[in-house]
């Protein structure tokens, strides 16, 4: 594993668990890959409900310090996943990836909410989620 890759010093106290959420299968095994190869224990969701309905539970909230989720999802928008999101965890870092760049505006109003087009590279993608861990 290279030296770049790597997340060091996720203390005890900060939660180093993120939830990634996508429908497409191949999108969410490559970013699974890339962010647990960073040492980082991955929860995955393939649709808004599954995601929060895990949400839901305060024992798996508390572990989770940063979402990633695709923009254009089945049945639910990434905005509107957001919007529900935010009556369950109203701080927690949520980083939306989208091929449509001009889908950032939609994300404006949110608080703690950053916008990123794909495509992303695994390194960006990890240093992105690691800041966001270390401002939870």
């Amino acid at each position: 594993m290279s030296a770049a890759l790597a997340i060091p010093n996720l203390g005890e106290e900060m939660p180093n668990q993120v939830l990634l959420l996508d429908d497409s299968p191949i999108q969410l095994a490559a970013r699974q890959r890339v962010l647990s190869s960073a040492g980082l224990e991955v929860h995955i969701a393939t649709n808004a409900d599954s995601a929060l309905a895990l949400l839901r539970s305060e024992t798996f909230r508390s572990n989770i310090g940063a979402i990633v989720t695709d923009h254009i999802m089945p049945e639910v928008s990434g905005p509107e996943f957001v919007a529900m999101l935010r009556g369950i965890c109203p701080d927690l870092p949520i980083i939306v990836i989208s091929g449509m760049a001009q889908a950032e505006d939609e994300y404006t109003a949110f608080h703690n909410v950053v916008f990123r087009t794909k495509p992303i590279h695994p390194t960006d993608l990890i240093e992105l989620v690691k800041a966001k861990l270390e401002s939870h």
